[in-house]
């Protein structure tokens, strides 16, 4: 029976998705592409032997336009005979990716495939595919959901409402991330999965020193009137401080088969063991991992205890901590490198930013299993089981 293992995983520096960032000068596909090129230079393989490339975009508009992939896999310089695709799963798009990969590997479509993502936020601003006045929903939606539809960062009040997740929680939790974030790359754990580009070599939203305090003085982030109004409930804690930033950055991940690996000498990282994807209200839209998590979990015949470590995105501090309610998981496990609200989270790049870090973890840390989960915008998000190998 074929498996689909990684066998190479890297990614850019995250920058901040402004136009001073440190990469808002390196156009989008030169940002995949500079991932490309090196995930080929430290496998070693031989280029025209990849079959595809898939790749996740959100915002394809503009310079994310017209297939990103293709043309990140040309400027990398990979033959004219490789293909390439655009997906978008949202924030998952990339996760979503790497499930298209190793589902194509395990069926025997492919034998070796990369999936991969980018996001330039700076030169491509979130939202930049909806032109002012127009409707992306369409009279379907709107009549199904009368009282209309929330953007996430009210999502994400909605959460910490429901699960009655406090200022301080949320806010200690980001802490948590950037000292996490800071004290991995002091201790060299990022070095093996960053390409640094540009003279750019660290990710540049970590904070080593943020406080509680520091975050306590931060507004929120997302008051309305009109949602105020709606939700008496919100208390309006979330704050840039606990949600992720906007960012720059790509990542890509090499799969193929454990036979086809052994062949051509390659040393895998990681199997990829299990899939789920699923839906969820699209309201709250932020809360598919919790459903996600138990369907992966079954379909691996594995119990949450069984997981070493976890990748969680953290999209927003309510989202991981209203899952860890619904599930139990000790945080002690999750995001153990820090996580999307330190490191950054450019939107198609964070799936596969996820598998990066997570793969090279379980080898830092000899991990067995390991689970990653996005939660996406519409009330979506996948999960996925990795196995040591």
């Amino acid at each position: 029976m074929r498996d689909a293992v990684v066998v190479e995983a890297v990614r850019t520096p995250i920058g901040k998705g402004k136009p001073h960032g440190a990469l808002a000068h390196v156009h989008p596909v030169e940002l995949l592409a500079h991932t490309l090129r090196t995930l080929v230079e430290r496998s070693g393989v031989d280029p025209a032997l990849i079959d595809d490339v898939i790749g996740g975009t959100v915002d394809q508009v503009g310079e994310q336009a017209m297939n990103t992939t293709r043309y990140a896999a040309l400027s990398a310089g990979l033959p004219e005979s490789v293909p390439a695709t655009t997906v978008d799963r949202q924030c998952g798009s990339s996760q979503q990716a790497v499930h298209f990969a190793a589902q194509g590997v395990l069926a025997g479509a492919y034998d070796l495939v990369v999936a991969c993502g980018v996001e330039s936020m700076s030169r491509v601003p979130m939202w930049s595919n909806v032109p002012e006045g127009k409707d992306p929903f369409g009279p379907g939606v709107a009549g199904r959901y009368p009282e209309g539809l929330v953007p996430q960062g009210i999502s994400a009040e909605l959460i910490a409402a429901k699960w009655s997740i406090t200022r301080e929680q949320m806010d200690a939790f980001a802490v948590s991330s950037h000292h996490r974030a800071a004290a991995a790359w002091d201790a060299g754990l990022f070095d093996a999965e960053v390409a640094p580009l540009d003279g750019v070599t660290r990710d540049e939203c970590v904070r080593p020193d943020t406080t509680a305090d520091v975050l306590a003085g931060l507004r929120p982030a997302y008051h309305d009137p009109v949602f105020a109004e709606r939700f008496p409930q919100i208390e309006w804690n979330v704050t840039a401080g606990n949600a992720s930033p906007v960012n720059d950055g790509a990542s890509a991940v090499l799969i193929t088969s454990g036979e086809t690996a052994a062949r051509l000498g390659l040393r895998p990282l990681a199997r990829l063991h299990s899939f789920a994807v699923t839906g969820s209200d699209p309201l709250l839209m932020l809360t598919g991992v919790v459903p996600a998590t138990e369907k992966v979990l079954r379909r691996a015949g594995l119990g949450l205890d069984d997981i070493d470590l976890f990748e969680v995105n953290e999209a927003f501090s309510s989202v991981v901590l209203a899952w860890q309610q619904e599930t139990g998981a000790d945080l002690g496990k999750v995001n153990v490198h820090g996580g999307a609200v330190a490191l950054g989270h450019p939107l198609g790049a964070s799936g596969t930013r996820l598998t990066t870090t997570l793969v090279h973890a379980m080898r830092e840390r000899g991990a067995r299993y390991a689970l990653q989960t996005m939660c996406e915008a519409g009330g979506l998000a996948n999960a996925m089981v990795l196995e040591s190998v």
